[in-house]
């Protein structure tokens, strides 16, 4: 059963199933032999476009994500980068007729781009890859780098979804977490961002901040409350060892302490049934919505339930074929590898049908619920069955239930979910290295 320790530092969020550490180097090549062959499933199934921006302004305590800091020249050269890696995808026979359903730009800070490198980049992008059947594209910007002009060239570029950086309304704990912005810029951002238009804002919070109380936490909610976003969304903060946070932490240089995970949970819980109360909906561990009919996230949802993901960019991580695979981690081997015409492959990981039951049950369960007749119906093999034992020591704890078909997470349950998913893992993953 999970530990009852929970270390202050080390990765926490679980974003795939096998851990990274099990990608291999020398499976990358089978990797590359999938493309060649036509997709084993529906061309008409959903399929997804990941498109990674590195460059920030500065990194963020906090940060673990590759980001690049001061190298805002080499972003010309790296969106013609990007574009051939995606044109060298798109010509393979695994690609063939597949149409993208959901597109996101992720980073890094992608709103650093100024309007004429979105313009040259989105018309190389949408020329090389059909856009008519992008249902959702969302792309993620930082307060202070939003302008009316470059939102409207988001907008006409087919931008559907805007994810706002915001973390917290409380200038000093920004400040103590390298944040770049303040509160002036986000209000103002947002303000721009309402008059310009898009069909789903999205507000990014994180709880447990160097610096942060529970007034300074939830005084910024009320204040986020108060702009009546589409959707909130709040992580944990979590402490990698390779941010700079944690070198902080280990040199004691911290003004003040990080919040240990009883005081994250706990606040988040207050925000979530703050969030209830002010006409909110909880649709999974990290997020609430003002509408469940129209504030979907298919980004998130299709990915817990199998889709295809190509994700291209330096670091940057695909779901193929029923293969992980994770692109070079270093910008200039990055570039190198597109140069040369090749792909800039890293390390991968081949699934076998167990492996992709597995990856599916634990990524469905950061949703609150788990549908066990379409895993059934797809795998040919019962979940309930297959976890009893687990899913029979996580209920008796209380962190879940089990009725109608369907695995539901208690609230308690929902708010450490990704301590709980590595209880499914299988006998040889169990215990292994996050990255």
């Amino acid at each position: 059963m999970m530990s009852k320790h929970e270390p202050l530092a080390g990765n926490y969020f679980v974003s795939a199933y096998p851990p990274f550490s099990c990608w291999q180097p020398d499976l990358t090549p089978a990797f590359r032999q999938a493309l060649d062959r036509p997709a084993p499933r529906d061309a008409a199934a959903p399929f997804g476009l990941y498109v990674h921006i590195p460059f920030c302004v500065q990194r963020c305590q906090y940060c673990y994500y590759m980001a690049y800091d001061g190298q805002l020249q080499e972003m010309n050269g790296y969106l013609s980068a990007l574009n051939q890696e995606l044109s060298i995808y798109v010509n393979s026979p695994a690609f063939a007729e597949r149409r993208l359903s959901f597109v996101y730009f992720g980073g890094g800070t992608p709103s650093l781009l100024s309007v004429a490198q979105l313009g040259r980049f989105f018309d190389e992008l949408q020329n090389t890859v059909a856009w008519d059947s992008v249902e959702e594209a969302t792309f993620e910007c930082a307060p202070r780098s939003v302008t009316e002009i470059k939102l409207r060239a988001l907008r006409e570029a087919g931008i559907t979804r805007l994810s706002l950086g915001v973390q917290q309304l409380d200038d000093d704990v920004l400040r103590k977490n390298g944040r770049v912005h303040g509160v002036s810029d986000t209000l103002r951002a947002y303000d721009r961002i309402r008059q310009v238009g898009f069909d789903i804002v999205n507000l990014d919070l994180i709880v447990g901040l160097i610096g942060e109380t529970e007034e300074s936490f939830m005084g910024s909610l009320e204040r986020i409350i108060e702009l009546a976003p589409d959707s909130v969304t709040i992580y944990q903060l979590e402490i990698p060892l390779n941010t700079p946070l944690y070198r902080s932490i280990r040199e004691n240089s911290l003004e003040n302490a990080p919040a240990d995970w009883t005081t994250k949970r706990a606040r988040l819980e207050r925000a979530f049934t703050r969030l209830e109360q002010a006409g909110y909906s909880i649709n999974s561990a990290y997020c609430a919505v003002r509408d469940t009919e129209t504030c979907r996230f298919v980004y998130q949802d299709a990915q817990y339930r199998g889709t295809d993901l190509l994700g291209i960019g330096v670091s940057s991580f695909s779901y193929m074929s029923g293969f992980h695979q994770q692109n070079r981690t270093e910008l200039s081997a990055y570039m190198e590898c597109l140069s040369a015409g090749e792909l800039p492959l890293g390390r991968a990981y081949e699934l076998q049908p167990s492996e992709r039951l597995v990856r599916e049950f634990v990524l469905q369960l950061k949703l609150g619920r788990v549908d066990v007749a379409y895993l059934r119906n797809k795998y040919g093999i019962d979940p309930v069955k297959r976890f009893s034992d687990t899913l029979q020591e996580l209920r008796s704890a209380g962190w879940l239930e089990i009725e109608s078909d369907q695995v539901l997470l208690t609230r308690s349950g929902l708010l450490r979910v990704d301590r709980l998913i590595p209880e499914f893992y299988l006998d040889e993953h169990r215990g292994s290295r996050y990255s």
